[in-house]
């Protein structure tokens, strides 16, 4: 105690001295100084971020200005090379909205109908733009499209303008908008700021969408697989069909593997064969809509090529046909490791229909099928009203380049990238020494695609 109270008495002499005094008054006024430094910094940069938000939000209001101004005028032009121009700075002009959208502090969900809007105003108008390009003039429908877009761009355009407002009046604060937590965006804030986008997006709700050739066309957001048919199956009954698929006499053991959440929700299994390699398994996926066989494949080891690629082919068809897909074609093929892998697509009407495709691994010794993959035939499949051609094949041939030396010819379906589907004429030919196929559209005569065909060492394959 006695010690305590001489080290305080030493302590107050201490500050009784000039020199100590100092010390501390230049340290508390340097945290001071740093503390006013910290305070005006993070204010400069609070204000930096919400002058950032400000500039993409009012650039945003007005790219969304010019996007409604332009739709209207592209409701005017009749000419297709002034529409060409004013649609094509309508994609342009709605890619940068979206730009300015995406840097806001507003959770996806809340604008996830005014992003699928813009999104679609700029991919349409995008793909009528190329209609004009090729001289086409556009359609009722397509006006009829624009138009809508047009009306839901009015829409957007007044809802923006009211934010804009409460913008300049200070009852939007970025500030809180940009509090994240783990509770969700519209809980969290529940003030006029979140209140006004999420209006925002409400506006757009009754927006239906647009179907078209195009990346965000509505169909491919909802599009039903037309060749997934049944109702759902549990994992029992997916079983017995990849055991009956298989063989139950082959199998030594499946083992369940649980649900692929792939392009097609799926029960996966590897199988254990009984005259196999110990360490090698193959694998089956059952669809859980209908019990469909997506994949089957197995690597068993083959020794010797016995049968011929034609017997092969006839090996491919009668199985696919005894598994309820009759009518396939072959096309094109790939030999490796004493297997060949044919694909086949379905043939309509003399058409042949590249969308409903499937795979085939064929065995060449004793032509033992050792795997299926049918991806593209259970997404695309059905029965399809195929036009009469609008125009003559020697109309279509006009088309062609006049050094193309035609070796066949015939009707097919092509699909787009965007899983639209074209009726065309199909063209194999030969230049020099090379081979191609040209798809020309058999309703306008224009070249829709062009394919080269490459003889391999191990098969023949298109690019």
């Amino acid at each position: 105690m006695v010690e305590k109270r001489s080290k305080l008495l030493e302590w107050k002499e201490k500050l009784k001295d000039k020199h100590m005094l100092s010390v501390i008054v230049i340290f508390m006024c340097v945290i001071l100084i740093m503390g006013v430094y910290i305070y005006k910094t993070k204010n400069e940069h609070v204000q930096a971020v919400e002058n950032q938000y400000n500039m993409a939000f009012f650039e945003l209001v007005d790219y969304v200005q010019n996007v409604e101004i332009l739709l209207a005028k592209s409701l005017i032009s009749r000419s297709p090379e002034h529409s060409a121009q004013t649609l094509t700075e309508v994609w342009k002009t709605a890619n940068l909205a979206q730009a300015y959208i995406s840097q806001l502090p507003v959770a996806n969900e809340e604008l996830s109908n005014t992003q699928k809007f813009l999104n679609q105003v700029s991919d349409y108008s995008y793909s009528l733009s190329r209609k004009n390009i090729y001289g086409e003039e556009l359609k009722t429908e397509d006006l009829n499209n624009l138009k809508t877009l047009h009306e839901n761009s009015i829409e957007l355009e007044n809802t923006l303008n009211q934010l804009s407002a409460e913008l300049n009046e200070g009852r939007i604060k970025w500030g809180e908008l940009t509090k994240k937590g783990n509770i969700k965006f519209a809980q969290q804030v529940s003030n006029i700021s979140a209140d006004s986008f999420i209006n925002l997006n409400e506006n757009l709700s009754e927006y239906a969408g647009l179907i078209y050739d195009g990346a965000y066309s509505e169909h491919l957001t909802t599009m039903d697989k037309k060749g997934l048919t049944g109702e759902d199956i549990d994992e029992e009954k997916a079983k017995q069909i990849a055991k009956d698929f298989i063989g139950q006499e082959k199998i030594e053991e499946l083992i369940s593997n649980g649900i692929s959440y792939g392009d097609i929700k799926s029960y996966d299994f590897s199988v254990k064969f009984k005259d196999g390699d110990k360490n090698n398994y193959g694998i089956i996926s059952i669809s859980k809509r209908g019990g469909h066989v997506v994949l089957f494949n197995y690597n068993r080891k083959v020794n010797a090529e016995v049968i011929s690629q034609d017997e092969a082919n006839k090996k491919g068809k009668e199985f696919l046909s005894s598994h309820g897909i009759p009518n396939m074609k072959e096309t094109y093929y790939l030999k490796q490791s004493g297997t060949i892998t044919i694909n086949y697509a379905y043939n309509q009407d003399n058409t042949t229909i590249y969308p409903d495709l499937v795979k085939v691994k064929i065995a060449l010794d004793n032509g033992e099928i050792l795997g299926i993959e049918t991806k593209g035939y259970l997404n695309s499949h059905y029965v399809r009203n195929i036009n009469v051609p609008k125009i003559s094949i020697e109309e279509a041939k006009k088309n062609l380049n006049p050094n193309l030396n035609i070796l066949s010819e015939g009707f097919a379906i092509i699909p787009t990238k965007w899983k639209a589907e074209i009726f065309c004429y199909e063209f194999k030919g030969k230049i020099d020494d090379r081979e191609f196929l040209v798809y020309v559209n058999a309703e306008n005569g224009r070249e829709e695609d062009i394919l080269v065909i490459l003889d391999t060492p191990g098969g023949t394959l298109t690019m």
